[in-house]
């Protein structure tokens, strides 16, 4: 019989703790807006990465960028677009000559 009111207990006591967390949770959370910080925010570094059509209509510029991925020198979201670019340009290549064209 102990058994049967512990496990009343536990569960009365989750449903009482998380409908005190979903209602308090407007109040503990902060609303989004922007909060007084003492520095200033750091200025970008870099500008966006160029985009996979980009590196399509300039493949020799996307390989240099491939190969210095790979090598360490080159990060960032230009690495994907640029491999992108040259792993479809080659499968595109060797499907026309698939094709005898």
């Amino acid at each position: 019989m102990i058994q049967g009111k512990t496990w009343i207990a536990v569960i009365v006591a989750l449903i009482v703790g998380f409908g005190a967390g979903f209602t308090l949770r407007p109040i503990i959370v902060a609303p989004s807006a922007p909060a007084a910080t003492s520095t200033p925010p750091l200025a970008q570094a870099a500008a966006e990465p160029r985009s996979k059509s980009y590196f399509a209509a300039h493949l020799d510029e996307a390989r240099q960028i491939v190969a210095g991925c790979q090598a360490g020198s080159v990060r960032g979201g230009e690495c994907a677009n640029a491999e992108q670019a040259v792993t479809e340009a080659e499968g595109k290549e060797r499907f026309r000559r698939f094709m005898g064209k």
